[in-house]
C-alpha cells in the first residue's frame, strides 16, 4: 500500500529535549549549569523514558508531565543541584517551550504539499505537547496531535499505535512512523508500521525482535521516502 500518513514522536524526534537545559545554561542565574548541562539533559531525558516503560510495565500510569518532573529531580541530585528550586522551575518552565529542530517546519510543509496526513503520536500530555507544538509554529502542518493519555499507556503499548488507526481509518502498511527512539521504531515497525529511525547521535540498532526499515540522521529526507 501507498503511504498516506506520516505519524511523528515529538520529543527528541520534532523538539530538542536538551534545549531546556542548553539555555537555562546560557542565562546569568544558573553559571552553575554551564559545565554540566549536557550531563544534566542527558541524564533527565533518559529517567523520563525509563520511567514511562516501568509504569507501563507495572500498570502504575501517570501523566507525562509527573514523569517529566520526577526524572528531572533524580537527575538534579545525580549532577549535584537538587538543592536549586529556581533551577528547577526554569527548567520545568522552558520544557514547556521546547525548539523544533531546524528541519522540522520545511519537511512538514513538504509532506503536507503532497498531500500527506501529518500528526503526532506521544507520549506526552495534551497541554504539553499543544505548548510545544504553538511554541514552535507547526500547528499549520498537523492534522492532529495525538497522546497516550487517551489510552492511559505509555509507548511501546499496542494499543497506543492503534490510535493512528483509530484517527486516519488507514491501515499500518499506510503509515510511516518517525521517532528518534530506536525502541518506538522497533515497537512500530513489529506492529506494521513502515518506520523511520532518526539516529542523530549515530548509535548502534537495539537488539529487538523488529528493526527500522530506514535510518536517518536528520528528517530532511522524509518527504522523499513518500516519493520513492
Amino acid at each position: 500500500m501507498a503511504i498516506t500518513t506520516c505519524i511523528f514522536d515529538a520529543y527528541g524526534t520534532l523538539f530538542d529535549v536538551a534545549a531546556a537545559a542548553r539555555q537555562a545554561a546560557q542565562e546569568p542565574e544558573f553559571p552553575h549549569l554551564i559545565d554540566n548541562w549536557a550531563t544534566l539533559a542527558n541524564h533527565w531525558r533518559l529517567k523520563q523514558l525509563q520511567y514511562t516503560w516501568l509504569r507501563a510495565i507495572t500498570g502504575a500510569h501517570t501523566n507525562f508531565w509527573q514523569v517529566t518532573q520526577d526524572g528531572l529531580d533524580w537527575a538534579m541530585e545525580a549532577t549535584g543541584l537538587s538543592g536549586d528550586p529556581q533551577l528547577r522551575q526554569r527548567l520545568l518552565d522552558l520544557y514547556w517551550q521546547l525548539q523544533a529542530y531546524e528541519e522540522v517546519p520545511n519537511m512538514l510543509r513538504r509532506l503536507k504539499e503532497a498531500g500527506m496526513n501529518t500528526a503526532i503520536l506521544s507520549n506526552g500530555s495534551p497541554d504539553m505537547l499543544s505548548g510545544a507544538v504553538q511554541s514552535a509554529g507547526l500547528s499549520g502542518v498537523l492534522d492532529d496531535v495525538l497522546s497516550v493519555e487517551s489510552v492511559g499507556v505509555f509507548k511501546p503499548d499496542s494499543r497506543v499505535y492503534d490510535l493512528v488507526g483509530a484517527r486516519f481509518a488507514c491501515q499500518p502498511q499506510e503509515v510511516l512512523f518517525v521517532s528518534s527512539n530506536g525502541w518506538d521504531a522497533a515497537g512500530a515497525s513489529g506492529y506494521g508500521f513502515e518506520t523511520a529511525w532518526v539516529n542523530r547521535a549515530a548509535e548502534p540498532v537495539d537488539r529487538l525482535p523488529s528493526t527500522p526499515q530506514h535510518i536517518l540522521s536528520d528528517l530532511t529526507s522524509i518527504p522523499d521516502l513518500i516519493s520513492s
